[in-house]
């Protein structure tokens, strides 16, 4: 019975740890595109001092856009995949 419960308290640990360990990290596939510059495959923070900023979401992951640069202050908007959007205040975006 003890030998079981060993093994069975193996399994399970090395399903956790399975588990815990990060994945590989991929980048949004798709152009974003931040104040007029296109990001291809995006991944990270972009910022801008064109104001409007304008938000031209062509990947396949939701942009957030940020009322300070390097994605700081208020998170103000999402921009889903494949749509667009103008900021008064945005200054930078953030996309995964």
């Amino acid at each position: 019975m003890r030998r079981i419960a060993l093994a069975l308290g193996s399994l399970v640990a090395a399903g956790t740890l399975a588990l815990a360990l990060p994945g590989s990290a991929l980048a949004a596939e798709g152009v974003l595109i931040v104040g007029g510059v296109e990001y291809v495959d995006p991944e990270g923070c972009y910022d801008t001092d064109i104001r409007p900023l304008t938000v031209d979401n062509h990947t396949d992951e939701v942009a957030l856009v940020f009322s300070g640069p390097d994605c700081t202050g208020a998170l103000l908007a999402l921009v889903a995949p494949g749509e667009s959007a103008v900021f008064e205040f945005g200054t930078s975006v953030y996309v995964d």
